[in-house]
């Protein structure tokens, strides 16, 4: 289970994905949020390359870092796109709000987290936590 501490890092800072296919490629994301069930949820709106390379493989890692503290994480895990659904809903209602219809959402990304890390700079780095 991910501590309150952890989640609190993902839900306050802006989160950093990276995907490989057919090139390496990573962005930052604003349109996320860790589900109740420890999924990690993402509204894709301007993300091609990042959707082509999960249609590829599946794989993802996101990494976030309270620029403040250094309190830094990466999940590494599987990622599926969704066109239906409550994380898609919540994306498609915020995407149309915020950009007007200009920018729909295309899908939610689903993450289910392998592995949970230590990104800190300090002993802890590189530790692996309980999902």
């Amino acid at each position: 289970m991910i501590s309150e501490n952890v989640k609190k890092v993902f839900a306050e800072n802006p989160w950093f994905i990276a995907t490989h296919g057919n090139e390496l490629n990573v962005v930052p994301v604003g349109f996320k949020h860790i589900t109740e069930d420890g999924k990690f949820a993402i509204g894709a709106v301007l993300l091609d390359t990042t959707l082509e390379n999960i249609k590829k493989n599946g794989q993802i890692a996101i990494a976030v870092a309270n620029p403040t503290t250094a309190e830094s994480y990466q999940v590494k895990g599987k990622a599926e796109l969704c066109q239906e659904g409550a994380a898609y809903e919540q994306y498609a209602k915020l995407a149309e709000e915020t950009f007007k219809g200009a920018h729909p959402v295309k899908c939610a990304i689903l993450v289910t987290p392998e592995k949970l890390i230590v990104a800190t700079p300090n002993s802890r780095n590189r530790e692996e936590l309980p999902l």
